[in-house]
């Protein structure tokens, strides 16, 4: 294959010639004029490019045995020129100098011309090369293109008029390609194409079986192998030998059949015998789209993506040293930078509240949004405060086609990446556990938990937004950062789309009931999720009995927000010695454990909120509700470090880790950070 090179940045291809896998002649063409610069598969490739291109002179003496024997044709015999004034069936009529005609016998004359008696006096004009000539040149494979060069090795000293001493090779074989080199030089204008062999193309490449057999074949492969039942090739062969015997057709061997069902391989094979899922992986890629739409958008802020991860770790309690389990990580991803531009870390699974708080904390480092949020098809997207919050600022919401990870892959890509640069080197990580067989109690990540949520997201963010922000990137050749700053000087700041980081905007992240607005009623307040909320601000006989918009703190669900005369008021529970500082998740699992007690006496139960309160505060809650407790407690370390604090922990040491450098230290710096990171953490003394 030939490319023509026009790309503006070299480093690629300057990588892709180091490492052998294309052809450059740089002896001859220079990467800075791209429109001369061809590129190749390999050297010998080249060298055949060449000889096509190129056609090296033949002397006479090499010529002089093939003459177009035309009317016209001027030859040379006995030193003397001859003009060839006519061509029979049986003779040849030469006219000399003196109008003198010459009769020779076609057999006579061509005799003459191999003996090298009669020669040609014109020499063959340099003839462009046929299309034919091209097609069959890329026809050839690279053992014929390499054949063929050592073939034409051998024969240009011939063609040269200078024949080796010590020729190894036969006469007759030397004879044989030269022959064949000067056909075709005459026929297609190139005498390279007649020496290659094409030895793929040779032999009978017809269907030997009948056409009976052959039908019979595909119908077993439609209608038994390619389902959902996913049968062997081998139970199916035997059907198929079987109904040949019964139909007295000729039966395909095994190897035969493999053969067939192997060429039919691909996504419509896999999709009828595994699902659309499983032939995702065969489906064709778009390779290209045109420079009018961007893959990635065409600046930073234009193209975010938001996914969630669960990362390969196991975290413990700050206060008990208790394990919790693995945390959830939510990222959201500049599509054109490849930036973070937002992490955030819980215990909770995937929901709204994620959500919300990564745009939050959006926000809060760079003052805007992305225009377009592409996400997946997650239920926690499709929640009505997601969306709410994006329109609020004019934000598009595009959603993943379903089941094509393709779609994704910037999100995709950057959690595994997130985990071999940094979670896979913490203590804790849950590589081992992929062999299930091999984790035995000494080695299993649980004991081995140190790391807390709190710390573990401070670290997180560094790793987030200064290593893998400033290292160079494999698809941009340069590091997040640079990109995104580049992209900034040519996109423009666009200070109308800034978004200031005040109390307003935090309450616009808070999410609202169904209907967004409660009423106030008078000595009660509003009511939010079956529990009132009291202000003074509802003491005002003209705020009474109207509708007003609310928010709730789904981390705290002691508060609650209205807006009230062109404001948000802070709203206190009814219960809120009992509901201060409990989230919404612990406010639900608390409701589904007294339905659940209550379900012997009545088949549908409406949990009132003094009951809830009296349970909240009850000792039985203390078990039910213990490790949601445990998980909304780590959830306010990760609050402490979003507002840019430190994580806290009653300890007195650090985890101890496997250390990840942040930035460039001296070696003694190194070998100091080393020493204490790896003293053993000392609990208590007994």
């Amino acid at each position: 294959m030939i490319i023509i090179l026009a790309l503006g940045d070299f480093i690629a291809w300057k990588s892709l010639i180091a490492q052998e896998q294309i052809y450059i002649d740089l002896n001859t063409t220079s990467l800075a004029e791209p429109e001369r610069c061809l590129i190749f598969r390999d050297e010998q490739t080249a060298s055949a490019y060449r000889l096509m291109v190129e056609q090296p002179s033949v002397s006479l003496a090499a010529i002089s045995a093939v003459i177009n024997v035309v009317t016209g044709t001027t030859v040379s015999w006995d030193g003397k020129g001859l003009n060839i004034i006519h061509v029979g069936e049986t003779e040849v009529t030469l006219g000399a100098e003196n109008n003198q005609l010459i009769e020779l016998k076609k057999a006579i004359f061509e005799n003459l011309v191999r003996q090298g008696k009669i020669t040609s006096l014109q020499t063959p004009e340099k003839t462009a090369i046929s299309t034919e000539s091209w097609q069959r040149f890329y026809q050839a494979s690279p053992e014929d293109q390499a054949e063929a060069l050592e073939r034409y090795k051998t024969i240009e000293p011939y063609l040269n008029g200078h024949p080796p001493e010590n020729e190894t090779i036969p006469a007759r074989t030397i004879r044989h390609w030269k022959a064949k080199y000067l056909t075709a030089l005459q026929k297609y204008g190139c005498g390279y194409i007649g020496l290659l062999s094409h030895r793929s193309a040779k032999g009978n490449r017809q269907r030997k079986l009948p056409e009976d057999t052959l039908a019979i074949m595909e119908k077993f492969i439609l209608e038994d192998y390619e389902t959902l039942k996913q049968k062997r090739m081998w139970e199916v062969y035997g059907a198929l030998v079987r109904a040949c015997e019964q139909s007295g057709v000729i039966a395909p061997s095994y190897k035969a059949f493999t053969q067939e069902v192997k060429r039919r391989a691909g996504y419509e094979q896999t999709k009828k015998r595994q699902g659309r899922r499983a032939a995702y992986q065969h489906e064709s890629f778009y390779w290209e789209l045109t420079t009018t739409t961007p893959r990635h958008g065409d600046r930073p802020f234009e193209i975010g993506h938001i996914d969630h991860t669960q990362l390969d770790v196991e975290l413990v309690c700050s206060r008990t040293g208790r394990n919790l389990g693995r945390p959830w990580a939510t990222f959201l991803v500049d599509a054109y930078s490849r930036r973070l531009l937002a992490v955030y870390l819980t215990f909770d699974s995937p929901s709204y509240r994620s959500c919300l708080m990564v745009l939050r904390i959006c926000v809060k480092g760079h003052g805007r949004l992305p225009q377009i949020v592409v996400v997946d098809n997650g239920t926690e997207f499709h929640s009505v405060y997601f969306e709410t919050l994006l329109a609020t600022f004019e934000c598009t919401k595009k959603q993943r086609p379903p089941a094509k990870a393709r779609f994704g892959s910037v999100c995709e890509r950057l959690f595994g990446t997130s985990n071999t640069q940094f979670v896979h080197n913490l203590l804790g990580n849950t590589q081992i556990t992929r062999n299930v067989r091999q984790v035995t109690k000494s080695v299993n990540p649980k004991n081995q938990a140190v790391w807390t949520l709190g710390l573990l997201y401070e670290y997180l963010c560094a790793w987030a937004y200064e290593v893998y922000d400033t290292d160079e990137h494999p698809a941009l050749f340069q590091s997040p950062r640079d990109a995104f700053a580049a992209g900034m000087a040519i996109g423009g700041s666009r200070v109308h789309r800034m978004i200031p980081y005040d109390e307003n905007f935090q309450i616009l992240t808070l999410p609202t009931t169904s209907e967004g607005k409660a009423k106030v009623q008078a000595g009660r307040g509003v009511k939010i999720n079956s529990i009132y909320y009291w202000s003074n601000s509802f003491r005002d006989p003209q705020i009474e009995n109207t509708s007003v918009q609310i928010r709730y703190d789904p981390f705290n669900i002691g508060i609650a927000y209205a807006f009230v005369r062109g404001h948000w008021v802070e709203c206190i529970s009814q219960y809120y010695a009992e509901l201060q500082g409990r989230s919404e998740k612990e406010l639900k699992l608390a409701s589904a454990e007294l339905r659940k007690r209550s379900s012997n006496h009545a088949q549908q139960s409406k949990v009132s909120a003094k009951n809830l309160a009296e349970f909240l505060a009850s000792v039985e809650a203390q078990e039910a509700l213990l490790e949601q407790r445990s998980y909304d407690a780590e959830v306010k370390e990760v609050f402490r470090v979003i507002e840019g604090g430190k994580a806290t922990t009653s300890r007195d040491e650090q985890p101890k880790v496997i250390q990840v450098p942040f930035g460039n230290t001296d070696s003694q710096a190194d070998e100091d950070e080393a020493i204490v990171l790896e003293t053993l953490v000392v609990y208590e003394e007994f």
